[in-house]
């Protein structure tokens, strides 16, 4: 049995794309030992304590951990367990967001309504219906920047930071996110901060119009622009999407 992130000096992730090659032993183990991971991430969008037993949304929870499995890319950066809570956290919220469609279809007695019963009844259930979708996006978004600080300690940074080391001038904002941008597409330079959690100030100078003060300046900045674009953060990305 192995739990936490190694078995033999294995990491978790040398694991998954083990059970990714085919080892279906592997495979059953993961997804025996973390269950209590499971259920936490499922409770966690659920906003509820989740009966492993019970609750049809702790079995969304399995299906879409083993899912992960099949999908992870050890290469993008991110951990296993923040890709995992990330495509567990989205298929548990299209299930709860399937089963309020569910609930809202308009039933058979409804026919007999006059046109006027039945508009009024549709639109309070789109009324309801977008509010859901909009408490959806709220809660993906307040998943991603719990996934997001997480990732960031890793680089001796913080989600509160960002308010304090952000540029304050508009252009300055765009050309450290540029910056990040640079570095997160050349391969070598994006290995090494991955590696390091630091930026290689030296080999970034060549490749930018800008003065080594004041990449040292916006540092931080930078550092955290790169995180957020090497992870799965789907809703967060819409921050750096048109730079």
């Amino acid at each position: 049995m192995f739990r936490g992130q190694k078995r033999d000096d294995t990491t978790l992730e040398q694991l998954v794309l083990q059970a990714q090659a085919g080892d279906e032993q592997i495979r059953h183990r993961l997804i025996e030992d973390y269950q209590p991971f499971i259920a936490t991430s499922v409770s966690r969008v659920c906003k509820r304590y989740i009966d492993q037993e019970q609750d049809d949304e702790f079995s969304i929870g399995l299906i879409a951990f083993n899912e992960a499995i099949d999908s992870f890319h050890e290469g993008k950066g991110s951990s296993f367990f923040t890709f995992a809570r990330l495509v567990i956290s989205r298929k548990v919220i299209d299930y709860i967001r399937q089963q309020k469609h569910h609930r809202q279809t308009v039933p058979l007695e409804y026919s007999g309504q006059s046109n006027e019963a039945y508009t009024e009844e549709k639109s309070v259930s789109e009324l309801s219906t977008n509010q859901f979708i909009e408490s959806e996006h709220a809660w993906n978004r307040q998943i991603e920047i719990e996934e997001y600080n997480e990732k960031l300690q890793e680089y001796k940074l913080s989600f509160a930071e960002l308010v304090k080391f952000s540029p304050k001038h508009e252009d300055t904002k765009k050309q450290a996110q540029k910056i990040a941008k640079l570095i997160y597409g050349q391969p070598e330079i994006r290995q090494y901060v991955m590696e390091k959690k630091r930026l290689p100030i030296k080999k970034i100078l060549p490749l930018v119009d800008v003065s080594k003060k004041t990449i040292e300046r916006n540092r931080k900045y930078i550092l955290a622009v790169f995180v957020l674009l090497n992870e799965d953060f789907m809703y967060l990305k819409e921050y750096v999407k048109e730079v």
